[in-house]
């Protein structure tokens, strides 16, 4: 049964993934609640109560009591979306269902998007543009004495999905790659392409700075005044993960400077008070959360679900299992 908003459905599932969804269970697509513990419909209901996986996604609440008593053969959740955190509980848990995320398919674009943001940011793109628009001039060599990614420093806060496939997207290129993450030793950091580091050191030697760390209680804030006052003059900040791991306060005090500049896909709150400055500061490339899994890239998660669904039905275990555990540092 899927259980998210049902505008979704079809951009998860298109024809052709939907068909290979129903050759393997009894799923029908026009039977989609938003919140499965309060359905009205009685034909909705019965089907819930013989419900063996869920298919979740935006729009779906969080799963409590109330959903496993209306589906008492419930042994799945499969998440055609990135965090669980909010979707799941201790009941789910502790009855011992299953649960899977499409995280690692959404992991691909943001760090594709991270990527093009670390070259353009190393031309100096966006400052440059907003001067050509100005002047129609062209550039002297000491505009961009300072531009250019050869032997740039790019600081990784953050061995997360996204944090490792950008790690790999980096290796061609000519740059200094660093990494903070307090869950990677020396010999992982390594075998991925970076010199780990504490975070202060790593702030205080990078170029660009690239948040890929979870929204967790113990990162609530990562970046504060402080922190954000060791990263050199010039320095960009690329946040794609989440608004609550900058003091954005802190944050406009340097970029109002003009000492820092910064894309941010992310704010908190978001979208930023009508009078921040950050809708309108040129040293700001600011973008409505577009990171994440958009438009064609949707049916890669509805894929995603579609194989944990078949190797349920083989008898194994999904492949993107979430485990209670996890969730201590895990988005």
């Amino acid at each position: 049964m899927f259980a998210m908003d049902p505008v979704h459905l079809p951009r998860l599932f298109p024809p052709r993934l939907m068909e290979r969804l129903r050759r393997t269970a009894d799923a029908d697509p026009g039977v989609v609640v938003r919140d499965p513990s309060r359905v009205g419909d009685p034909a909705v209901a019965e089907r819930l109560a013989h419900a063996e996986v869920l298919i979740t996604g935006w729009g779906c609440p969080h799963l409590g009591a109330g959903t496993l008593t209306a589906a008492p053969r419930l042994r799945a959740v499969l998440h055609a979306a990135g965090s669980v955190r909010a979707l799941v509980g201790a009941e789910l848990w502790d009855r011992g269902i299953a649960v899977s995320t499409a995280a690692a398919a959404n992991a691909l674009p943001v760090a594709e998007y991270t990527l093009g943001m670390i070259l353009l940011a190393g031309k100096d793109a966006f400052a440059l543009r907003e001067r050509y628009r100005a002047t129609r001039s062209p550039l002297s060599p000491a505009e961009t004495a300072g531009v250019g990614n050869h032997g740039r420093r790019i600081g990784v806060i953050g061995a997360s999905r996204v944090g490792r496939r950008l790690l790999e997207l980096l290796r061609p290129f000519d740059f200094e790659v660093l990494l903070h993450d307090p869950y990677v030793d020396d010999a992982e950091a390594a075998a991925l392409g970076a010199e780990p580091l504490a975070l202060e050191e790593l702030l205080r030697r990078s170029d660009i700075v690239t948040l890929h760390a979870p929204d967790l209680p113990g990162t609530r804030r990562l970046l504060d005044g402080p922190r954000l006052a060791l990263i050199r003059d010039g320095g960009v900040l690329i946040n794609t993960s989440r608004g609550a791991l900058v003091d954005h306060d802190a944050l406009t005090r340097e970029l109002v400077s003009g000492r820092l500049r910064a894309v941010l896909d992310v704010t908190e709150p978001e979208p930023p008070p009508a009078g921040s400055p950050l809708l309108t500061l040129p040293n700001v490339f600011l973008t409505p959360h577009i990171a994440g899994s958009l438009g064609n890239e949707l049916e890669r998660l509805g894929l995603t679900v579609a194989e944990e669904l078949e190797r349920l039905a083989a008898g194994l275990p999904p492949a993107h299992l979430v485990r209670r555990a996890d969730l201590t540092r895990v988005a």
